[in-house]
């Protein structure tokens, strides 16, 4: 018990000289206007909150999204391969890539991938 108390004691004192240190160390900075003012990526934050926006541009970040999700779901199921059905196993996959397919297909036909037009 007392090396339990006196590791967390220990813990204590070392946390609590780094943080001294690290406020003594520190750089004090002066506010400004500038730095309190909001940053919103090149819009000026003084102008309309209904500026226009790009929808291909979130088209196209709604894409990667999805693809993104489809990777996170196809690495755990080829570590599931070892350890299912292989006819099922087969099945799943093949509904989930033709289903992806179909989509982008279907955003291809509909000229969703187009940036400009």
């Amino acid at each position: 018990m007392m090396k339990i108390m006196t590791s967390m004691i220990l813990a204590m004192m070392i946390s609590m000289m780094l943080m001294l240190m690290c406020t003594m160390i520190s750089k004090k900075t002066k506010n400004s206007r500038e730095k309190s003012s909001p940053f919103e990526c090149g819009f000026d934050p003084k102008s309309s909150a209904r500026s226009p926006f790009s929808i291909q541009f979130f088209l196209i970040a709604v894409l990667f999204l999805i693809f993104d999700i489809e990777i996170a779901i196809m690495l755990p199921m080829m570590i599931t391969i070892k350890t299912s059905n292989i006819i099922t196993w087969t099945m799943t996959t093949t509904m989930f890539i033709m289903t992806l397919i179909l989509g982008l297909y279907y955003e291809w036909k509909n000229n969703m991938l187009e940036w400009t037009k």
